[in-house]
């Protein structure tokens, strides 16, 4: 089983710890926005489970992505299936269309800017990702893949990968969850 592996931190100041981060890997990607539909399930609350589907596009790129709960708190951990389709806004309506037919309803749309930058640390592959969300403001996410015999040392890395930040505040609710608090 795939695990992400993550830790999000809420930035007030953020131009030191860009340099930083680009300074230890490849440097950042050329900035993304990132257009979120979030769903919840016709029987089960997803906000009980802590489980999220949603589709993504980035561009005319679209993927459907399935987390679920979240299996330890100190460093978000939890299983994610995505999987690619179709390319276009058309195909991304299609796909909506076809969870609404099947009693899914759409929550709520999270959009954000995000820079990333990619470097290896205590031997896994990091996804440092920037995101300036609407609504919301600029945070550092800290991300990693494990499956079940490697978990555990994602952890302790992605923990790691903060300190050597100084990050020690982690956020622990998602971008659709404090967006709907503020609603």
């Amino acid at each position: 089983m795939q695990y992400e592996v993550e830790l999000k931190f809420r930035l007030k100041t953020s131009e030191a710890i860009y340099d930083t981060i680009a300074k230890m890997g490849e440097g950042w990607k050329e900035p993304v926005e990132q257009i979120d539909s979030y769903f919840k399930h016709p029987v089960r609350d997803f906000a009980q489970t802590d489980e999220a589907l949603r589709i993504r596009s980035v561009g005319d790129e679209n993927r459907i992505t399935y987390k679920g709960p979240v299996i330890d708190k100190q460093v978000k951990t939890r299983q994610e299936i995505e999987v690619l389709f179709a390319a276009g806004n058309s195909n991304r309506e299609q796909v909506a269309t076809i969870l609404t037919t099947l009693g899914f309803e759409e929550v709520r749309v999270v959009k954000k800017k995000r820079s990333i930058a990619l470097l290896l640390f205590d031997n896994f592959k990091m996804e440092i990702a920037f995101d300036k969300v609407e609504g919301l403001g600029t945070f550092l996410e800290i991300e990693t893949l494990a499956d079940d015999t490697t978990r555990q040392q994602a952890q302790e890395a992605v923990l790691n990968f903060a300190a050597k930040l100084q990050l020690n505040k982690p956020e622990k609710r998602s971008y659709l969850c404090m967006l709907l608090e503020q609603e």
